[in-house]
């Protein structure tokens, strides 16, 4: 294929076009704002695939840093991308969305007071509103790297240096691990320290087992301490962790607390240091949302935050009532984002499903009935996304 001349492109019907400068160029990009925190950067090319495949165009979709190439086709004007693709792009923004979301929610001080209330010895039987008081700042919530050599930026400020959490140049370490959410603690002394983290998950990992995951960022989160909060060989000086974890669509409700333990096997000989330095607690929490009592009061409260099937209102009216939590802008508006994008993301499986049985050859009675839907909106979805070359 001949290589055309950066300011020449050609046509869909073959004949070759001058541009007339940058300008008209960067006038090919568009903004689509899918949501207030994501936008969405698209780019479209025209290529000579036409002979070979039917497509005569990429578009390049800018998306969470990353980009993304997919065949496109011109037609009187229009650029028409395959719906099951852009579909795809589409389900990937909103989970991605609905993961932020979930995380903000976490990160409100007063649903971590609940979270402390129930898993640190120190807090347990107080009231909530009375721990958020001993939660320092603002939680970091995805923005300190999880990996080894990053989770600290040293600075220096009058002359001195000092080493903090890297929470800056997120654009530059776009692409690693994050912790979800981490903060310190402050004792009922008034002088010691924990530092805590909070992971959500949406459900048990397949491709590992979350505990050795969390068993990694307990690590971490003793490790990165150094030269941050003890240097040299004060490791007496260490802070204790705790690495929480909300595990999401579990067959069970569940609690379970890993730490360490001192198995004398020889001797009874006490070594001097502190076996609760690292500590790991796993949440399940199940599909149902179990009855408001004492057990299951911090499940209900975290089923109710991160439930897929509760309305606005539904889930409001339980925070307020039951658990006397004020619910300020900030909780109203990530609690809405969430549901919203909840149905959004039930939406793309029906649509899923639909495209997939029809193709099988399932009748309309028989999908609808799947999905729970009329035939006329069966229907309407298969209509609306059958692939363009069809």
């Amino acid at each position: 294929m001949a290589r055309l001349g950066a300011g020449t492109r050609k046509r869909a019907d073959g004949t070759l076009e001058k541009r007339k400068g940058r300008k008209k160029r960067c006038n090919s990009h568009k903004v689509n704002e899918i949501s207030e925190d994501v936008p969405l950067l698209s780019k479209k090319v025209p290529i000579d695939l036409a002979g070979i495949s039917g497509y005569n165009g990429i578009e390049v979709i800018y998306l969470l840093g990353m980009a993304f190439a997919f065949p496109t086709i011109q037609k009187g004007g229009l650029w028409l991308m395959d719906t099951e693709i852009k579909n795809a792009v589409s389900a990937t923004d909103q989970d991605a969305q609905y993961d932020d979301k979930a995380k903000r929610l976490l990160g409100n001080k007063i649903i971590l007071a609940h979270i402390l209330a129930k898993t640190v010895d120190e807090f347990k039987g107080m009231n909530p509103k009375d721990v958020v008081s001993y939660i320092e700042g603002e939680p970091f919530i995805s923005v300190v790297p999880v990996e080894p050599g990053l989770t600290n930026v040293e600075k220096e400020e009058n002359g001195q240096r000092i080493v903090g959490m890297n929470t800056e140049n997120a654009e530059i370490n776009e692409g690693l691990i994050r912790f979800d959410i981490i903060f310190y603690v402050r004792m009922k002394d008034g002088i010691s320290q924990v530092i805590v983290n909070v992971e959500g998950q949406k459900d048990e990992p397949t491709s590992y087992h979350i505990l050795n995951r969390a068993v990694f960022y307990v690590s971490r989160l003793v490790s990165s301490q150094k030269e941050r909060d003890f240097v040299g060989t004060n490791f007496n000086d260490i802070r204790r962790v705790f690495s929480i974890w909300v595990c999401m669509n579990m067959d069970e409700n569940s609690m379970d607390y890993v730490h360490l333990t001192d198995d004398k096997l020889l001797g009874s000989y006490l070594w001097k240091g502190r076996l609760d330095l690292l500590n790991i607690v796993l949440i399940g929490i199940s599909n149902e949302l179990p009855e408001h009592d004492e057990k299951y009061e911090l499940h209900r409260l975290l089923s109710t935050l991160l439930s897929m099937e509760l309305t606005v209102d539904e889930k409001l009216g339980i925070i307020e009532k039951e658990y006397s939590i004020v619910v300020d802008d900030r909780i109203r508006e990530d609690v809405s984002a969430m549901c919203n994008l909840s149905q959004g993301i039930r939406d793309a499986e029906n649509i899923k499903i639909i495209m997939n049985m029809h193709r099988k050859g399932y009748t309309l009675e028989q999908i609808a009935e799947c999905v729970e839907k009329t035939i006329e909106e069966v229907e309407a979805v298969i209509r609306k996304r059958e692939p363009v070359l069809a």
